[in-house]
C-alpha cells in the first residue's frame, strides 16, 4: 500500500476522477444485473477507481460469484471482500441469535430489518451482500428495556438521531480499511419508527411493518410487501440525500423476483389512502437496469401519484447521479423531493440555517465517523459552505476519502 501523502500528492485532477468514477459505476450496475464476463476497456486509474466504487456500493462480494474479469488484482480484490463479508456475517448471525434468545427471555419483540430479513429469507448467501449494522425495529413501549438488553450483551449508547439510536460494541476500534473488513466492530441500530425525511416531510410506515401479532424474540416483517415497502422507502431517502448505493437496487430487484401480485398491494396501501408517491424514483432505478424487474403498470400508477418535477427527474436520473459516484456536492440536493410552497420554504430555511438537531447530528458523524474526522468542511460556518458550494465545485469527502483509499492500493493492472 502507497503512503497516503504520496496519494494526496499524486492525485489526478477532480474532473478525471469524477468521469472515471461514472464510467465504472454504470459499468458496475450493468455487469451486476446482467453478467457478461466481458473484461472493460479500462485505463489504470479507472480499474483502481472500480475498487473504490464496488466497495462504496456494497457490491464487491457480489461480483465476486459473477462471471471472472481478466484482471487478476480485481479478481483478488472482490475475492477478498468476499472471505471477510462471509467471516463477519458468522458474528452478525451468532449476536443475532443471542439478541433472539434474551429478547425471548426478556418478553421483549424485536423485528430484525433490511439486510438480516433478505439474509433470512435465503435472497442471498452468506458472504454475498455485506451489513453494516444490525438493524432493529422495536415498539416505542419497549425501546428502553430493549436498550438495556444491548447494555448487557456489551454494547453502549453511541449516540441518537431522529431515526434511530445506535449502540456500538463497550470494545473494539473501527478499522481503516478499503471496502469491508472481518474485524470492524458490529453496530446495532434500534428504530421504534421506520421513517425518512423527503427531504422536508416525514414518510413513517411503521404500522405496515410492525407485526400485528409480535412474539418475544426477533420477528420477520408481516409480509413480503411490508419489507419491499422499507427497502423502497430506504432507498429513496437515499436516492433524495445522492446517498443510494447499488446493492439498493439489487436487493429490490431480487426481491421483486419473489413477489405476486398481491404483494405489491401492501405497497400501494389503498385501505389508508396513503399513496407512496416517494417509491418511485427507485423503483425506476431498478427497472433501469434490472429490466422486467418491476411491473410497468405499477410504474404507471406511481407516475400518478408523483408530483411533475420528481417524475420529470426520475425519469433520466442514473445510479451515478444518485449516489456518492457522483463527485461533487450539491448545494439544493433533494429540492425535487419538495412538494409544495411551505416545503419550499421550509427546505431553503433549514439549509441557510440548520435546525439545533441538524447540528447535533453533525457533532455526532464528526465524532463517530473516521472518513470525516481529518476534513475541516463540516466544522466551517454554515454561510462559508453555502458560499464555497455556490463559487465552485466541491468534493464529496465520503467519495474522496474511498478515492484515496482505492489509490493507496497496490496497482490493479491487466495482464
Amino acid at each position: 500500500m502507497c503512503d497516503a501523502s504520496q496519494v494526496a500528492a499524486t492525485l489526478p485532477p477532480l474532473g478525471v476522477i469524477k468521469s472515471a468514477l461514472e464510467r465504472t459505476t454504470e459499468t458496475l450496475a450493468a455487469e451486476l444485473a446482467h453478467p457478461s464476463g466481458e473484461t472493460p476497456d479500462w485505463t489504470e486509474l479507472e480499474w483502481r477507481l472500480a475498487t473504490a466504487v464496488a466497495a462504496a456500493h456494497g457490491v464487491a462480494p457480489l461480483l465476486s460469484v459473477c462471471p471472472r474479469w481478466q484482471n487478476p488484482a480485481w479478481n483478488r480484490f472482490i475475492d477478498s471482500q468476499y472471505e471477510h463479508v462471509a467471516q463477519r456475517h458468522q458474528r452478525i448471525a451468532a449476536l443475532l441469535d443471542r439478541i433472539d434468545a434474551d429478547a425471548r427471555d426478556a418478553g421483549i419483540a424485536l423485528v430484525a430489518l433490511k439486510g438480516s430479513a433478505l439474509h433470512a429469507l435465503g435472497i442471498y448467501t452468506p458472504g454475498e451482500r455485506p451489513m453494516a449494522d444490525i438493524d432493529l425495529l422495536v415498539s416505542d413501549a419497549e425501546a428502553e428495556r430493549a436498550g438495556h438488553l444491548l447494555e448487557a450483551l456489551g454494547y453502549v449508547p453511541s449516540f441518537a438521531s431522529w431515526k434511530h439510536r445506535v449502540y456500538k460494541p463497550a470494545s473494539g476500534k473501527p478499522v481503516m480499511s478499503l471496502g469491508e473488513h472481518r474485524d470492524t466492530p458490529v453496530n446495532i441500530e434500534l428504530h421504534t419508527r421506520i421513517q425518512e425525511r423527503l427531504p422536508v416531510s416525514v414518510v413513517d410506515i411503521t404500522e405496515r411493518v410492525y407485526p400485528r401479532d409480535p412474539q418475544p424474540g426477533i420477528n420477520a416483517y408481516p409480509s413480503l410487501g411490508a419489507l419491499m415497502s422499507h427497502l423502497l422507502l430506504h432507498a429513496a431517502g437515499n436516492v433524495c440525500g445522492r446517498s443510494l448505493r447499488l446493492i439498493h437496487l439489487n436487493d429490490i430487484s431480487l426481491l421483486a423476483s419473489r413477489m405476486l401480485r398481491s404483494d405489491w398491494h401492501v405497497l400501494r396501501n389503498r385501505d389508508t389512502g396513503e399513496t407512496p408517491w416517494w417509491a418511485l424514483p427507485p423503483l425506476r432505478l431498478v427497472a433501469r437496469y434490472y429490466q422486467h424487474a418491476v411491473p410497468a403498470a405499477l410504474l404507471y400508477e406511481l407516475e400518478l401519484d408523483c408530483h411533475a418535477l420528481l417524475r420529470s427527474v426520475s425519469r433520466h436520473q442514473t445510479l451515478t447521479q444518485a449516489s456518492c459516484s457522483e463527485l461533487w456536492i450539491h448545494a439544493w440536493a433533494g429540492f425535487e423531493w419538495v412538494r409544495s410552497a411551505r416545503e419550499v420554504g421550509s427546505y431553503v430555511a433549514h439549509r441557510l440555517r440548520p435546525s439545533k438537531e441538524a447540528r447535533q447530528e453533525r457533532e455526532d458523524m464528526l465524532r463517530t465517523q473516521l472518513w470525516l474526522q481529518a476534513t475541516p468542511w463540516l466544522k466551517s460556518r454554515q454561510w462559508l459552505r453555502i458560499f464555497t458550494l455556490l463559487t465552485r465545485s466541491v468534493p464529496r469527502m465520503d467519495t474522496m476519502y474511498v478515492v484515496r483509499a482505492a489509490l493507496a492500493q497496490a496497482p490493479a493492472a491487466r495482464t
